[in-house]
């Protein structure tokens, strides 16, 4: 065999030898990249102790809060707008001035008036020394008295006039739209300014006929804002079941007190949840932490440390919670979350 035969055969071996040598590394470098599931570490997780509790359906309604009063604020006399002395988002107590409306012709008309009374007071008091006098007829001095009292009538209107230009809030609230400027000029019945009172709220829900007996007017009913769900307020009932909308829900509303600087806002969600107890006690526990089939329920109970599944027999549902009436007892510990890769004897740590 020529030195060339060999050279022919030993570079093919020489070349699959570096393939081999390749995949091999190649091979190795995929084992280190790929993720190695350690079966011993601990799976977090959220857990419950199971104690005995008033067995009971829970009955929720979802609705919306609005403010108890709310109005579009006009001026009662015509004019143009000289001052605006609110803007929105301006929280204002009834009384306080908002706006101010040009009453320069009204304070001209009001001097004159008064001294057209001046003129009338004096005539009036000549024509009563003539009249007693007998120098003049009675019919004089009537007309007099008559003019003096129209003209003071005139007098008071014009105050009262001038008294309305200015535009006062007719409650405490919040003013939340601001519909005109200064300069512009105001008629009565324009709407210039809205203004809502968010200290007391009205609570609406809408609950189907057979479900309206649970309600009574003046009674009252836990409810809760969705912005504040640790906060329990208390709702009277003003109004149950006036009449039904179009999917044929009757409405019930309530009355209550904002909290401290009225943070909840007209149109923020809240609930109400009546709760319907029986009588009995029993372990309920979260329907999402059952496990396995409706035929065959299991719950993961932690046993020093570990997490054991367990079957159980389950009773009645209320809501979202199941009553399991064997496999567990009170003061077992369930895991409720953290189910993602977990499995019998696995270490668990709680949350």
């Amino acid at each position: 065999m020529n030195r060339k035969k060999i050279i022919l055969i030993i570079i093919p071996i020489a070349l699959i030898a570096i393939a081999a040598l390749q995949l091999s590394k190649n091979k190795k470098i995929a084992e280190e990249r790929v993720y190695h599931y350690d079966r011993e570490a601990p799976i977090k997780v959220y857990t419950d102790t199971l104690r005995l509790q008033e067995i009971g359906e829970d009955f929720t309604y979802t609705g919306n809060f609005a403010p108890r009063r709310t109005s579009r604020i006009s001026a009662e006399v015509q004019g143009k707008i000289n001052e605006i002395f609110v803007d929105a988002g301006s929280e204002v107590k009834k009384g306080q001035a908002l706006i101010r409306l040009d009453h320069s012709l009204l304070d001209y008309q009001l001097e004159s008036i008064n001294v057209k009374i001046e003129g009338l007071e004096a005539d009036v008091k000549r024509f009563k020394v003539l009249a007693a006098a007998d120098a003049i007829q009675e019919v004089q001095l009537e007309k007099a008295e008559l003019g003096l009292k129209s003209a003071k009538v005139q007098r008071e209107t014009l105050r009262e006039q001038i008294r309305k230009s200015t535009v006062r809030a007719p409650f405490d609230g919040v003013i939340t739209a601001k519909l005109s400027e200064e300069g512009a000029f105001a008629a009565p019945g324009m709407p210039l300014l809205r203004i809502m009172d968010v200290s007391t709220l009205k609570f609406t829900i809408y609950v189907p006929q057979q479900e309206l007996l649970k309600f009574s007017p003046g009674e009252n009913y836990p409810l809760r804002a969705d912005v504040f769900p640790d906060r329990l307020l208390q709702g009277r009932a003003i109004m149950v079941g006036s009449g039904a909308n179009k999917a044929s829900a009757f409405p019930v509303q309530f009355e209550m007190r904002n909290l401290p600087g009225n943070p909840i806002k007209s149109g923020m969600f809240g609930k109400l949840i009546l709760q319907k107890h029986s009588g009995e006690k029993g372990l309920l526990v979260p329907a999402s932490a059952i496990q396995g089939t409706s035929a065959n329920p299991m719950l993961y109970v932690v046993d020093q440390g570990k997490a054991v599944l367990r079957k159980i027999k389950t009773g009645k549902r209320f809501g979202n919670r199941v009553v399991v009436t064997r496999g567990v007892q009170e003061g077992d510990i369930i895991i409720v979350k953290g189910f993602i890769n977990l499995f019998e004897g696995a270490n668990v740590q709680i949350k």
